[in-house]
């Protein structure tokens, strides 16, 4: 890669950046954490996938085109 090139010099600036951080890779790990628990975590408990409940398991189109029709009356 051409050292001039402007892809060569944005990723020499964020590996330099991060290289030197102290602080900051403190507060990425914790950014990391609470993804990992909003998005893994919360998801398993408090959003249960509703239509494999309630459908089964080759009805799910037919659940859905039921519901639309009965939520319009």
């Amino acid at each position: 890669m051409n050292k001039n090139s402007f892809w060569y010099r944005a990723y020499d600036l964020y590996v330099d950046g991060f290289r030197q951080m102290t602080l900051g890779k403190t507060l990425w790990t914790v950014i990391v954490v609470k993804l990992l628990i909003i998005f893994a975590i919360l998801k398993v408990f408090f959003f249960p996938n509703f239509l494999k409940q309630h459908a089964g398991s080759d009805g799910e189109a037919e659940f859905v085109s039921e519901e639309l029709v009965n939520r319009v009356k």
